[in-house]
């Protein structure tokens, strides 16, 4: 078997995808269809085109024009039930926590009711028909200010979904200091949500210092730049705080300008904990799959590499305890089975 095929094989859970962002062509261009004015190309070399990010503003418009494409609760409810779909069966995947922007829905029309119910009908769905267990991260869009994180702390605390386990912030960086959402994050972490923002993906450390002093934040998405601070690696290997690391994303939006200088070596020579992620798999041409192969490839992983890659992630969820459990002994037991697989094929050979 081979490292690609044991990658394929390992059942997974991811920390740092997005709703929204994970619809693949397919489903993109159902939506597309249904919405024409949108603008939004409803055929595959279309959508592939339009995919073609600049930078990272250029992505944030394209992520856009797609949010535009989710204006009814059949909508979101379509979206959510198959990117579950295409999560279980084409990745392997066991458990997600999808990172949700439910103000953007909001502000183009769908109740936040009728929005919760959608996203909690295609989690029971997920579940029953793929064995897929999912959870929710609602994300305020920084670039909305504070009306949005008003908005989005009103929709955790007062239409809380069941699966809903973090509160995290995402959209560009620049000129979005992270002070200003202070007392969401604190109102958030008081209801028992965990703070899971985005930070250092197109700015300083300082930023990532800012996630963490001030919002509480016991994962970081991306924290690209952290390494550039060796005070602030410290701190983060030594209290815990994990970086959800996407690979690919970093170079499609130019976070990264070469995959050989991504600063996931850094953060696992400095003791951070890291977890392998696809964050907007579709639009950036990977898959969680890809990821891991060139995590493996960055660290220079063999499967028990890969396999403690796996149980990091299931280890860092907010996944109920019973299913970290089962996810781990199925990691053990696809591990076991291929050393087995290797021996038996090493005994038979003269």
């Amino acid at each position: 078997m081979s490292l690609q095929s044991f990658i394929a094989g390992v059942p997974k859970a991811e920390l740092h995808v997005h709703h929204v962002g994970s619809a693949s062509p397919r489903i993109v261009s159902e939506l597309a269809a249904r919405h024409p004015d949108a603008g939004v190309p409803s055929d595959l070399e279309g959508l592939r085109e339009f995919f073609t990010f600049r930078d990272f503003a250029h992505f944030i418009d394209v992520y856009l024009a797609v949010v535009d494409l989710i204006r009814t609760p059949e909508d979101i409810r379509l979206l959510t039930y198959e990117v579950a779909r295409e999560m279980a069966e084409a990745q392997n995947l066991r458990y997600a926590e999808l990172t949700c922007t439910p103000y953007t829905s909001v502000l183009r029309g769908i109740a936040i009711e009728a929005y919760t119910e959608a996203i909690e009908d295609a989690c029971v769905a997920a579940e029953r028909d793929f064995g897929l267990v999912l959870r929710w991260i609602y994300d305020i869009p920084g670039e909305s200010g504070i009306p949005a994180a008003d908005a989005t702390l009103e929709y955790a605390l007062q239409h809380r979904p069941d699966a809903l386990v973090g509160f995290g912030l995402g959209g560009p960086e620049i000129g979005v200091p992270r002070a200003q959402f202070e007392p969401h994050f604190d109102a958030a972490r008081a209801a028992g949500l965990h703070s899971v923002p985005h930070a250092g993906e197109t700015t300083g450390p300082e930023t990532v210092w800012d996630s963490v002093r001030l919002l509480g934040a016991e994962r970081i998405g991306h924290g690209c730049s952290a390494a550039e601070d060796p005070a602030l690696l410290a701190h983060l290997a030594e209290t815990g705080v994990v970086l959800e690391v996407c690979p690919t994303s970093n170079i499609a939006t130019r976070a990264v300008d070469r995959i050989e200088d991504h600063p996931l070596r850094a953060f696992v020579d400095a003791g951070v904990t890291v977890t392998i992620n696809s964050d907007d798999p579709p639009m950036f041409a990977t898959t969680l799959n890809h990821d891991y192969e060139v995590a493996a490839g960055l660290l220079d992983l063999d499967e028990r590499g890969v396999a403690d890659l796996a149980r990091a992630a299931v280890d860092a969820s907010y996944a109920p305890e019973e299913v970290k459990a089962r996810i781990g002994t199925e990691i053990d037991a696809h591990l076991d089975a291929h050393l087995d697989s290797s021996r038996r094929v090493a005994g038979d050979t003269p």
